[in-house]
């Protein structure tokens, strides 16, 4: 029997199987606010048979943003554009998710087509957040350091983004600490160099995202599911690493985090990582087994019965994916002939079923 065609259930909430989409930026949103673009693009992996379905990285304030063409959940009436979204993910058979984002000193950067670059504020640009006036790469400019006022402030901004989303519709939320935005730049000594509560020591560096996914799990319905998005490693000497993974993931998990999304990298542009097939799921199995929380793989997960064994020698307890996703929007139908296994297809699709 097929474990990845198994539904999941997680808290009140039934997943009807364990493909999930990943959240994967678009960069085609307009002030924050989602566009026919993302109806489609999200709409469809619901009908191709996903069981999740994620938002991409959605900020919880103009400057938290990666670029300015990036999802937001600042305003109401931004949630009030994602509830046609959701809405309609969730007639699929599917649930709706949202990854609530702060890109820190990664922000204020053109969409990769546009070559990526830092933007000023002549170019749509603005002065980035970071725990210290550390720049992601020689060359960019300072970022600000956050003051203990603008801690709370972004405390704040998250708790309401928490508020807007199940105002939208969504049924999960996942934390983005990862891939060098303004969370995982708190957890990493490479990019922390405070000397105050939130700075130094491991306790005081997990501090800030503590607080907020404190702050995140109060508000959020007790029913419904939160994630935390990591990177297990930023693959450089000296930085967070998979051991202090394990002890977030313990602290995470005492507060009211159901599962740890496993991903790495992003904190810096020199990190050196070994990239092949299913690379990171060593992470999402060594998190799962010693800090005894649910996690979700992800990286280069491609093939049916890759992603299936991963389940069943119990290295994560579920698949998040990303660019096959991209490629294919109905990885979930073409797996399950593979796999032997019986998914739903769409009524209006049925008549290509046999």
């Amino acid at each position: 029997m097929s474990k990845l065609f198994t539904p999941y259930t997680i808290r009140g909430l039934e997943i009807k199987n364990r493909i999930w989409v990943s959240p994967m930026c678009q960069y085609s949103s307009r002030e924050g606010m989602p566009t026919d673009w993302h109806f489609v693009h999200l709409g469809s992996r619901a009908v191709g048979g996903a069981g999740l379905v994620m938002v991409e990285a959605s900020a919880v304030s103009p400057e938290g943003r990666i670029s300015p063409d990036d999802s937001g959940i600042w305003t109401d009436e931004q949630a009030q554009a994602f509830q046609r979204i959701t809405q309609f993910i969730r007639s699929q058979g599917a649930v709706a998710g949202i990854q609530l984002a702060h890109a820190g000193r990664k922000a204020s950067t053109d969409a990769p087509w546009n070559g990526g670059g830092t933007l000023s504020t002549g170019q749509r640009g603005w002065t980035p957040w970071a725990p210290s006036a550390i720049p992601f790469t020689n060359g960019d400019p300072l970022p600000h350091e956050m003051s203990l006022a603008d801690v709370h402030t972004v405390i704040r901004q998250f708790e309401e983004a928490a508020l807007r989303g199940r105002a939208a519709g969504f049924q999960v939320i996942e934390i983005h600490m990862a891939h060098g935005y303004l969370l995982h730049e708190f957890l990493s000594p490479l990019s922390n160099h405070r000397q105050d509560e939130y700075g130094g020591s491991f306790e005081n560096r997990i501090r800030f995202p503590l607080r907020v996914a404190r702050a995140v799990r109060k508000l959020w319905p007790e029913e419904l599911p939160l994630f935390v998005r990591i990177s297990a490693s930023d693959w450089k000497e000296g930085g967070w690493d998979v051991e202090q993974s394990v002890l977030l993931a313990r602290e995470l998990s005492t507060i009211g985090v159901d599962l740890i999304d496993c991903s790495s990298g992003g904190l810096v542009a020199d990190a050196k990582i070994t990239v092949g097939p299913a690379y990171q799921v060593p992470f999402a199995e060594k998190i799962r087994r010693e800090a005894g929380i649910a996690t979700a793989a992800v990286g280069m997960i491609t093939e049916p019965h890759q992603a299936e064994e991963i389940l069943h020698s119990q290295k994560a307890d579920a698949i998040f994916m990303a660019r096959e996703f991209l490629r294919d929007p109905y990885w979930p139908i073409h797996a399950a002939k593979v796999l032997n296994a019986e998914i739903d297809w769409p009524k209006q699709y049925g008549r290509a079923q046999h």
